[in-house]
């Protein structure tokens, strides 16, 4: 069943006009070192749906490599051609299918890769029946040592919102403020604060928390939602990730903030299907809930933070591309939901809604 679950995205392909098996030698070329080759491992069935995950992460310039494609090539009886390179035949014989994009070298293409790292762990367990292939990760044009850290030294000291001020735990702040500091430092998980998803749940949050709130951040990476509401006075803060890496960096980052863990609990699994965890949260009647993900989860979401958020509290959600704005405003109504603000960063959306039942 192919695409099922991510069936309403719409995908960006590769022209036509132009053999699939030529843009990896003309992206090395065009783009060199200032730019991270990534490719993505997946099965035939899988293209589709991860041409999905990648365009719900931004990706808009997507490479495709189908097996397929290169056989039909040569038995082609209409073709043009007289000879084909016993070296061009031997690579594509030898090259697995999956998707190619490029990323920045730089902060921001790292917090992209942590997203859509997360994203496919969570397509793959919520593969089922389907056939998603490995959703390997492998980056070309940079060491793997460099990649992981060279996007450090464009983290610097930034605020966020009226109040917050987000510091990379290696940075020092380079002047006095009166502003509640962040330390963070995000690890290979998604947050760092300079994402406009990010930044735009923290603006929300800011506006629509209030004192003594319980919160539960859905989603949370490196924990940096969660803990910007303790910092902002929360009571009592509860976050999940589909990545078990997330439970020691999120608490990580909540100690170098100085949280007690008495007010910050972190877990891991699929919250989507994870009896468990439906089952602890539900026990639970929260102020406000954060999903920062992406829409088609958010949309599947919404089905669920009723069970969780206590009657006229907020729903902050983020990860939203805007052309799946109307999805999620769909599903939010639909759920209970009174949207109260929506606010948009480049093609990025995040709504706050209040439970309505």
């Amino acid at each position: 069943m192919r695409g099922e679950g991510f069936s309403s995205l719409l995908f960006c392909l590769p022209n036509a006009e132009s053999p699939v098996f030529e843009y990896t030698a003309i992206g090395k070329e065009k783009y060199g070192m200032e730019w991270m080759e990534v490719f993505v491992a997946t099965s035939r069935d899988g293209l589709e749906t991860v041409e999905g995950i990648l365009y719900a992460c931004g990706l808009t310039g997507l490479m495709i490599h189908d097996d397929r494609d290169f056989v039909e090539f040569l038995e082609n009886p209409n073709r043009e051609w007289d000879y084909v390179a016993d070296e061009l035949v031997e690579e594509k014989q030898e090259q697995v299918t999956g998707i190619t994009f490029f990323l920045r070298n730089n902060l921001y293409g790292a917090e992209q890769l942590a997203q859509i790292r997360s994203a496919l762990q969570q397509a793959k367990q919520m593969e089922g029946e389907w056939d998603l292939g490995s959703l390997e990760l492998s980056v070309k044009n940079v060491a793997e040592e460099d990649w992981a850290n060279n996007w450090k030294k464009y983290f610097k000291p930034f605020p966020v919102g009226d109040r917050l001020l987000i510091q990379p735990s290696w940075e020092p702040i380079p002047e006095q403020t009166d502003k509640v500091v962040l330390q963070i430092d995000p690890g290979h998980i998604f947050g760092t604060g300079t994402h406009e998803t990010t930044q735009l749940c923290m603006e929300l949050a800011e506006q629509y928390m209030q004192l003594g709130d319980r919160v539960l951040d859905i989603g949370c990476g490196s924990g940096i939602l969660s803990i910007a509401t303790l910092l902002l006075g929360a009571k009592e803060a509860d976050a999940v990730d589909i990545d078990p890496n997330a439970i020691s960096i999120a608490y990580e980052n909540s100690d170098r903030n100085g949280i007690d863990r008495g007010r910050y609990h972190v877990q891991a699994g699929n919250i989507l299907e994870d009896s468990r965890l439906q089952a602890a949260y539900s026990q639970k009647t929260y102020d406000l809930v954060m999903a920062n993900i992406v829409a088609d989860v958010v949309i599947a979401l919404t089905k669920q933070v009723p069970s969780y958020i206590k009657d006229g509290g907020i729903f902050l959600c983020s990860g939203i591309i805007t052309e799946r704005r109307e999805d999620v405003l769909a599903a939010l109504q639909a759920a209970g939901f009174g949207v109260l603000d929506l606010r948009e960063k480049t093609s990025w959306v995040a709504i706050a809604a209040r439970y309505e039942g």
